[in-house]
């Protein structure tokens, strides 16, 4: 339940490992990053933690609570482009100019290493899990969590699950359709990548079992029943792993599942779109 972690979400475990690891003249340089939201909060609380400053590049439609958090935990930010992708771009550009230290969201080794800490701590406290089903955007998070898990137990299987609105690692996994997207549009807005990581797709590829996609629909009722059965608010792309298991569940040969819900920071102001998506849509129901 990465939603009650601090910054909501599962991003400060990463943006803390690499932030940890800076050198003193690293850290004086300031950091910089692009963020679909929830890796900002987190390079910038574990910014403040060391007294470094941040500058966060997000794209333009970012949840507006996303945006608040962000600067309350003292950084600076840029709003740009439409997608992770453009704002992506922008922050290297400025990290080019003001040589500050970029922190990737997913494509780095301290920051896979530090998501893979879920992996540890899921296995910790039930060791009989068999099956993980874990979110997919650049691909950092189930990097770090398929080589933790398979470096405790083996033999367990890792699933990735991406909004088939932006399927890029899904199309390059199978080799089929587009793995670099021209556009995405997702109510999971923290997995809205348009291309995988040059270094995550590699460690997916060897480490992760499947990926299946879930719809527009499948998101929406997987975020309302934890909501209404569950009473935690999740985010779109924290809810998506669990919308691959209300959506394909009958087809995993698992017994024991462990879902990665990744994230809380939902705007609220979105709820009708959510409920409208979700009216029509038959969910299995759990026990």
């Amino acid at each position: 339940m990465e939603n009650q972690q601090k910054t909501g979400a599962f991003k400060v475990r990463g943006a803390s490992y690499k932030i940890s690891q800076l050198t003193q003249q690293e850290a004086s340089r300031g950091v910089i990053a692009a963020s679909a939201g929830n890796h900002a909060q987190g390079v910038a609380l574990a910014a403040s933690k060391r007294g470094i400053e941040a500058k966060i590049y997000m794209p333009e439609h970012t949840p507006e609570a996303k945006i608040r958090a962000t600067k309350a935990y003292g950084a600076t930010i840029m709003l740009t482009g439409e997608s992770f992708q453009e704002a992506y771009q922008a922050a290297l550009e400025d990290q080019e100019q003001n040589n500050s230290v970029f922190v990737h969201p997913f494509d780095d080794i301290d920051v896979m290493a530090g998501q893979g800490t879920i992996a540890v701590e899921m296995l910790e406290q039930n060791p009989d899990l068999d099956t993980l089903l874990v979110p997919i955007g650049g691909g950092g998070l189930i990097s770090g969590v398929a080589v933790a898990a398979k470096s405790i137990k083996p033999d367990i299987n890792v699933i990735g699950v991406q909004a088939k609105e932006a399927s890029a690692t899904y199309n390059r996994f199978y080799k089929q359709g587009s793995s670099s997207l021209t556009q995405v549009k997702t109510i999971a807005d923290g997995i809205a990548v348009k291309q995988p990581g040059m270094a995550t797709f590699p460690i997916i590829n060897q480490y992760v079992d499947e990926i299946i996609t879930v719809t527009e629909p499948d998101i929406a009722s997987a975020m309302l029943y934890m909501l209404e059965r569950n009473k935690s608010l999740v985010e779109g792309a924290g809810a998506s792993a669990f919308a691959g298991l209300l959506a394909h569940g009958t087809h995993l040969n698992a017994q024991n599942v462990g879902i990665v819900v990744s994230g809380g920071n939902m705007d609220v102001s979105k709820m009708p779109t959510i409920q409208h998506l979700a009216s029509n849509h038959k969910v299995r129901h759990l026990a």
